[in-house]
């Protein structure tokens, strides 16, 4: 596959990864200022989200692995593709428990933004419900 073709490709899983969490594919301001919320790193610019949205560019692994971590889809699927992610039978070549809605990414997101003491204790909260749930 030649490297237009690859960002191309990028770009559309990319698009498709951002409509599944429920935002706009069609706003680099706002891709920039979630994925900068996430990242580590240095910011990045929305020239550079821009690039991303249409293809004329891949993120370095870093960045891709905290975009697909936000958006909820495996890093390599969002760098290569291969199996069709949210298809007709919704596979995503995960097991299901790895399978996240919009909802969980979001949720996963705020957890982190939690301190340290309050995210002990929504993941025993979390530990809870589900030893309640296999009770049943």
């Amino acid at each position: 596959m030649n490297s237009n073709t690859e960002r191309e490709s990028f770009s559309e899983r990319l698009q498709q990864a951002l409509k599944n969490a429920h935002y706009s594919p069609d706003s680099p301001t706002r891709l920039a200022r979630e994925f900068n919320i996430r990242f580590e790193g240095r910011p990045i610019t929305v020239h550079a989200a821009r690039k991303w949205i249409v293809g004329e560019a891949i993120p370095t692994q870093e960045k891709l692995r905290t975009l697909a971590q936000w958006l909820g889809v495996p890093a390599d699927w969002l760098r290569f593709g291969g199996s069709e992610l949210g298809g007709a039978n919704g596979e995503t070549g995960q097991t299901p428990a790895a399978r996240f809605e919009s909802a969980d990414v979001k949720l996963v997101a705020d957890l982190q933004r939690l301190d340290e003491q309050h995210r002990n204790i929504a993941r025993e909260f979390i530990r809870m419900l589900v030893r309640l749930n296999h009770q049943k």
